[in-house]
């Protein structure tokens, strides 16, 4: 009886949701913070008349440019006031759908690989994605003028880092490893499908390119590491 009532009282303070890893929220607070303050200007709670062309100022201040990293490898020359638009395009999204799919993403994402990755491991992923895919989006593409900016690169990172796990998790249990590549097949099908009905650009060259840095930089920072991947090869 006394066990039951201690197991009665520890459900009743469990918190009602699982709480994130406080790294994820550091990535998901700026964004969210960012869409509050442009989505109430163009609804005309903030910033009156200017407040309309906040979103555009926003992503004139730090969506990435293609022509410019390409300029600035033409001349071989990186100034900082440009420079830093390469790790902050994650943060501006075009409209508010956009960028509640890409904190829901986030969000859930994160939990996931938060929960066992080292909170600096994220950051690498989150952040290491997001330039890579910036960096193959301008210099595969010669031809590709848009500008960049949305947190699906970074995320797509995180995809990668999911996908490691269970990459990992398949193998460990002799199962088809190639299973693990299931939701990231599915996301680039439908994103393809949408581009196909609605339009749309290449942004998924630089999606996919976070997806494969994301997956295979978890070979290096995931607990463990790559001594960990590299003992379980040894003994398959």
């Amino acid at each position: 009886m006394a066990t039951e009532k201690a197991e009665d009282m520890q459900d009743y303070n469990a918190p009602p949701l699982n709480p994130l890893p406080w790294v994820v929220w550091l990535l998901a607070l700026p964004m969210m913070a960012m869409e509050l303050v442009v989505s109430m200007a163009e609804a005309g709670f903030v910033g009156g008349v200017e407040g309309a062309g906040w979103r555009v100022q926003a992503l004139t201040m730090f969506a990435f440019s293609p022509d410019m990293l390409r300029k600035m490898v033409e001349l071989g020359t990186y100034p900082p006031e440009h420079l830093y638009r390469i790790l902050t395009f994650p943060f501006v999204h075009g409209n508010t759908m956009h960028a509640v799919f890409v904190v829901v993403m986030l969000l859930a994402l994160g939990k996931a690989v938060g929960s066992i990755f080292r909170w600096w491991a994220v950051i690498v992923i989150f952040f290491g994605a997001a330039v890579v895919g910036a960096v193959v989006y301008s210099m595969t593409l010669p031809n590709q003028h848009a500008a960049l900016f949305g947190g699906y690169p970074a995320v797509y990172g995180l995809i990668g880092g999911f996908t490691f796990l269970l990459w990992v998790g398949l193998a460990a249990t002799g199962a088809n490893r190639f299973r693990a590549f299931g939701l990231i097949g599915f996301l680039l099908a439908a994103q393809l499908l949408f581009g196909l009905l609605f339009g749309g650009g290449q942004e998924w060259v630089a999606d996919l390119s976070g997806f494969a840095f994301g997956f295979l930089a978890s070979f290096v920072v995931s607990p463990g590491g790559y001594s960990r991947v590299l003992a379980k090869i040894r003994t398959r």
